[in-house]
């Protein structure tokens, strides 16, 4: 492929963005391409694919090029995708033998993985001999998955909508609703998805509001839904009959749910703020579903966010332990005795997963309840995202 000063600077631009003033990189990405309207496909695919890898790969690009400005880093990824470098000034300081040698020279499995130390140790504490092989799945490029809108058509009739249109997808066993993209595309462009047909959702994420169990009819409260993506799964099994409180504690987040929600035909979900205590008090047992898609670490989501492993810390994963415990030991309040509640991360951490439940369950807030069943999603077994999922039954009270 042939290199184009112009777009390379769009990268080095949209990179110090990310790292030196700690901006996401999803959004990064979204404003560089939007303040270059010129850019070609071709251009605008180069830009965000290579700014995500090299997010990816940092610690091991900043570590083989022989210094850390932005044209020597570039060039050193460059080399480390198989590729030549033409023969630019800018690419001067940059031997590919040396930067050979350098790689095949490491042996510490952290920076192979291009992760943190800290987080290299906290991962083979927790997951042991399973840690490696996910890093290693982690750090693959993520598929592009759909999941297919019930209320508006059918998983079958969209797959023959796409293809026509030359978007080739296939279907994974075990997630009904859920079509994957052979090649990467911009499918937001598509006239399906402003139809309302389609969302774009991990199959992974697309197993937690499948695994609530849902009716026709029944009252659902989604407690931490963000921008409402799990909500509109919902409402979908639900058949667009019942009712959905869609909350969370950041109200903007909702207002995109609203938008979400026409686009897809579904008017049974309600967005609502949560403003303290008082909130979830209100709605004491008034929900015969609970879904509890809490704040974590994000670990299971690094393939997709790959900035995520700069920004954490240990203090940050440890905050985000006590915020889940003070959702679990307040929000099951709001299930009715007999309902079910799901506790779900996209984290593969124990610590965040299976040991909360526990901790919960051995609880004075929890000993009205039992896990019925809980799922442990690693990405190097189901080739998706990492998560946890677990669901639980609240007692119901004695006549």
């Amino acid at each position: 492929m042939k290199l184009h000063n112009n777009t390379i600077r769009g990268v080095h631009t949209a990179l110090q963005a990310i790292f030196e003033e700690g901006q996401y990189a999803d959004k990064v990405i979204e404003r560089t391409l939007k303040s270059n309207p010129k850019w070609g496909a071709r251009d605008r695919s180069f830009i965000a694919e290579t700014t995500y890898e090299m997010v990816r790969w940092w610690r091991l690009i900043g570590h083989l090029s022989p210094s850390k400005d932005y044209w020597d880093l570039f060039g050193t990824y460059w080399l480390m995708q198989g590729n030549q470098l033409p023969e630019w000034e800018e690419f001067a300081r940059i031997n590919p033998d040396k930067l050979k040698g350098k790689y095949e020279s490491i042996e510490d499995p952290a920076m192979l993985e291009s992760i943190p130390e800290w987080l290299h140790k906290l991962g083979k504490s927790e997951l042991g001999d399973k840690w490696e092989s996910e890093i290693h799945s982690l750090n693959e490029e993520a598929e592009v998955v759909l999941r297919v809108n019930t209320l508006k058509t059918t998983r079958e009739r969209l797959k023959n909508q796409l293809a026509a249109d030359g978007i080739n997808t296939y279907i994974v066993k075990g997630y009904p609703d859920a079509l994957v993209l052979e090649e990467r595309e911009n499918v937001f462009r598509h006239p399906a998805f402003k139809e309302g047909l389609f969302e774009v959702q991990d199959a992974s994420s697309q197993l937690v509001a499948a695994a609530l169990a849902v009716e026709p009819g029944m009252r659902v409260i989604d407690a931490c839904a963000g921008a409402g993506g799990k909500a509109l799964h919902l409402a979908a099994l639900m058949e667009n009959k019942g009712k959905i409180l869609a909350m969370d504690v950041e109200d903007w987040k909702l207002q995109q749910t609203k938008l979400r929600a026409r686009r897809d035909g579904v008017s049974i979900i309600e967005p609502k703020a949560i403003e303290g205590t008082k909130t979830i008090k209100r709605l004491k047992e008034s929900a015969d579903r609970l879904l509890l898609d809490v704040p974590c670490s994000g670990l299971g989501v690094l393939r997709r966010n790959p900035d995520t492993k700069w920004k954490l810390s240990l203090d940050s994963i440890q905050k985000v332990r006590e915020t889940q415990q003070e959702i679990l030991q307040s929000y099951p309040s709001m299930l009715k005795p007999g309902g079910q509640m799901v506790y779900a991360t996209c984290s593969i951490l124990p610590s965040e997963n299976e040991l909360q439940v526990k901790k919960f369950l051995e609880s004075e807030a929890g000993k009205n309840f039992e896990l019925i069943e809980d799922q442990k999603v690693l990405a190097q077994e189901s080739g998706f995202d990492g998560f946890y999922i677990a669901r639980l039954l609240k007692k119901p009270t004695a006549d």
